[in-house]
């Protein structure tokens, strides 16, 4: 018999074991009081069987945890334990998600697991970041998480994804400071402006809201008679960013004042424009 006939003839057994629902659904009354007369390998099949096939992961990852909590310490309970951090982030419940994750971490820190572990944990965070709105705590745990993995994970295979969302986080908490600086801009508030563009173009440099950043400091600049800073805003944007969109709004804006967009005096954009020619900045 090959391998993949057993492994049908096996799970066939063990669903027959279980009584299922008539939508294969999630383990009624008698399977939960009955559990215990399964061993923690056909419990676990159920869970994987339970993921793939219901429409509520949560009930995957009651089987899961009934594997942990009959077959304690046992090889299975273990791959149970990071399957439930799976189930319940396919689940939304991300609270639980982490927490199972931290979990398998705690018991098992040198695992072959663990890696993926520490990307779910990072996940559980990531994954709520849009459902934040101004609180960003999550998405400062986000980047710490994903920091985990890729200087304790550098060679697995989640590292590479791990730092396409660290970059990504990065860039929405730059966004952040962006909508806020844009608001108090429109408001009249050039000042509040300034100090959230400033933000972006001191701490979050390397994102893409840096170009766009540099034309609203132009603006709120131009707009309290600071042209030496509007200036050197420009001449910032043009020498890193002379394609954008955002460098041809400054350079007319500019033009319109009779000014041009050049390092001029002695203030904190000057500084940033004397390191970025020493290839100290960008």
């Amino acid at each position: 018999m090959t391998r993949s006939k057993i492994s049908a003839t096996f799970m066939a057994a063990v669903l027959a074991g279980f009584t299922l629902s008539a939508c294969g659904g999630g383990p009624s009354d008698a399977e939960k009081r009955n559990l215990e007369r399964f061993t923690a390998e056909e419990i676990y099949k159920r869970g994987e069987f339970e993921l793939e096939n219901s429409k509520k992961p949560e009930d995957a990852v009651f089987y899961f945890g009934e594997v942990e909590r009959l077959y304690p310490y046992s090889e299975w309970a273990k791959r149970a334990l990071i399957m439930q951090a799976y189930g319940y982030h396919r689940a939304q419940e991300y609270e639980e998600a982490r927490g199972a994750a931290q979990r398998f971490l705690d018991t098992y820190p040198g695992d072959a697991d663990a890696a993926y572990a520490q990307y779910l944990l990072a996940l559980s965070y990531y994954d709520q970041i849009d459902e934040v709105g101004r609180d960003q705590g999550l998405t400062f745990q986000a980047l710490q998480s994903l920091r985990e993995v890729i200087e304790r994970y550098p060679d697995s295979e989640y590292a590479r994804s791990a730092i396409l969302k660290f970059d990504l986080a990065f860039d929405h908490l730059a966004g952040k400071e962006m909508e806020i600086g844009r608001y108090y801009l429109k408001s009249g508030h050039y000042a509040a402006s300034i100090n959230r563009f400033r933000v972006v173009v001191e701490d979050y440099q390397t994102t893409s809201q840096t170009p766009e950043a540099l034309l609203r400091l132009v603006e709120a600049y131009l707009a309290l008679g600071l042209t030496d800073e509007a200036q050197t805003a420009g001449a910032i944007l043009g020498y890193n960013f002379q394609s954008s969109p955002f460098y041809d709004d400054a350079y007319r804006q500019l033009r319109g004042r009779g000014l041009s967009a050049e390092a001029k005096g002695d203030n904190w954009l000057n500084n940033v424009y004397r390191q970025m020619v020493q290839g100290k900045w960008l």
